[in-house]
């Protein structure tokens, strides 16, 4: 028996492809490492995304996510420590030539960028709220294992994460050519540092304050 009626199985996949769509932290370090290291580190970071979901899919099936989302000082103690990461992330980006100099500078392996990328998505509130409140809503008690059920909403959103995220990572790879510059590369170094700043505010803001 499939784990998840086929109804169910495409209202998920539109829900996460929007999800997947909407910017956020794991966006911008995408962009960040692929512009700044290349196409394999790019697709290295998405990897690292993906860690981080199959991290977020153990501790749901474990219970653990539910235990986190439903102890206010646990959730909090995440959510700080998610900002001060990616705070950290930013100011990476800030300093210096900005961390994007591409074509001889300051640039990442492919280790440093799927593990950055994992932390970054592990210490991020919304993808625990993710599977604590959005993947309920497509499990059917009914109909199967709850386990199997949410093991296969968690593979289907990683795979449309990966359709996405590869995609996103080659486009950056093309535009590589015109970031050549030294000026455009701190533009663009010093941008993502700012957005990255800007998540780890909303992640305070709407999190902790």
């Amino acid at each position: 028996m499939v784990a998840v009626a086929p109804e169910v199985l495409g209202a998920f996949v539109l829900t996460a492809g929007a999800l997947v769509l909407s910017p956020g932290p794991d966006t911008a370090l995408i962009l960040r490492y692929t512009l700044a290291s290349g196409r394999a580190v790019g697709l290295a970071t998405v990897a690292g995304v993906q860690l981080g979901l199959l991290v977020h899919t153990a501790l749901a099936v474990l219970g653990v996510s539910l235990l986190i989302a439903s102890s206010p000082a646990l959730f909090k103690a995440v959510a700080i420590l998610g900002a001060l990461y990616l705070a950290w992330l930013g100011i990476g980006g800030l300093r210096g030539r900005g961390g994007l100099d591409i074509g001889g500078g300051r640039s990442v392996g492919g280790f440093a960028a799927a593990r950055d990328a994992m932390l970054t998505n592990v210490l991020n509130p919304k993808v625990i709220v993710l599977f604590v409140a959005l993947f309920p809503n497509f499990v059917v008690a009914g109909r199967g294992d709850t386990t199997a059920q949410l093991l296969t909403l968690a593979a289907v959103l990683i795979d449309v994460n990966i359709v996405w995220q590869t995609a996103l990572a080659v486009a950056a790879e093309q535009a590589r050519a015109w970031l050549t510059t030294p000026r455009v590369a701190l533009v663009v170094g010093r941008a993502t540092g700012l957005v990255l700043l800007a998540f780890a505010v909303v992640m305070i803001v709407e999190h902790v304050a």
